[in-house]
């Protein structure tokens, strides 16, 4: 009796551990779903308390304001992030995948120091890059246009890595058949390969997707136009000096928060699986 006492004490605890962390990570999501209903300066004034946690003074009369602001702006920023996601996210993983399909299956000289300098990338900062990509930017004329935004993005040095580290995975028997059968390395990868990375591909479009829609900083020196901003981009603008819209602001990122949600939750039967097989060696 006392092994399954201490287990039951024991599995007792890591649920309770469990129901804590689970609600450290929803009270943020529920707060703003609270505070996105309610008027804007209530969560400035009173801030997060036991009391301003008890949904009362609801008024989804707030969600008009997204249609008239700035005659319906909002939905343009929209569409502009959910455009700039659907192309950096689907390039990142073709690209990427690509060359990781390469640097795993193939040997050649200069292998080790290809990975290296992957693995190196993966440290440096974006941060660190924007002053070349700026002026490669305004150099070939991608400056103010959806091209300026993502290219820059569709070789993602974490995503090859973490490509690479699923198909060292792959039986290499696999790829020797398809060679046998007089398939070309296209159709290798695209016929044997990338059916066996669905789990990979998931968890990395979660990411990918993720990055993208977040994305501020590079987005804000690149683009110009209102009209072409994103909604990281476009929500800040609602912050001014004389006026800040928090009413708007607040549902507006509610709003925001859907897309990444829907991702994670059509993408999320594979995303474990794809975590641990790409982490560990097969």
């Amino acid at each position: 009796m006392r092994p399954n006492l201490r287990l039951s004490r024991k599995s007792i605890i890591k649920h309770i551990v469990l129901v804590l962390l689970c609600f450290v990570y929803i009270l943020p999501l529920y707060s703003l779903v609270l505070a996105a209903f309610r008027p804007g300066r209530d969560l400035l004034r009173y801030g997060i308390t036991m009391q301003t946690l008890i949904p009362t003074g609801m008024n989804f009369a707030t969600v008009k304001g997204l249609y008239t602001i700035r005659e319906g702006i909002y939905f343009i920023w929209f569409k502009n992030s959910l455009l700039l996601l659907v192309l950096q996210a689907s390039l990142a993983l073709f690209f990427s995948s690509f060359v990781a399909y390469g640097l795993s299956v193939y040997r050649f000289k200069g292998k080790k120091a290809v990975t290296t300098l992957v693995i190196f990338l993966m440290l440096v900062p974006i941060q660190i890059l924007i002053l070349p990509l700026y002026k490669l930017m305004i150099t070939i004329s991608l400056m103010d246009t959806f091209w300026g935004v993502f290219l820059p993005m569709i070789v993602s040095p974490f995503a090859i890595f973490f490509f690479k580290q699923y198909i060292d995975g792959i039986p290499r028997d696999l790829i020797d058949a398809g060679r046998v059968d007089g398939l070309n390395e296209y159709a290798i990868f695209f016929r044997i390969v990338v059916p066996i990375m669905p789990p990979a591909f998931s968890a990395m479009a979660i990411f990918m997707s993720m990055q993208s829609w977040n994305n501020f900083l590079w987005p804000l020196i690149v683009l110009r136009s209102g009209t072409k901003f994103t909604l990281p981009i476009g929500l800040n603008t609602l912050l001014t000096p004389y006026n800040s819209a928090y009413d708007l602001l607040l549902i507006g990122a509610l709003a925001a928060t859907l897309p990444i949600i829907i991702v994670f939750i059509f993408f999320q039967r594979y995303f474990i699986a794809g975590l641990t097989s790409g982490g560990v060696k097969g």
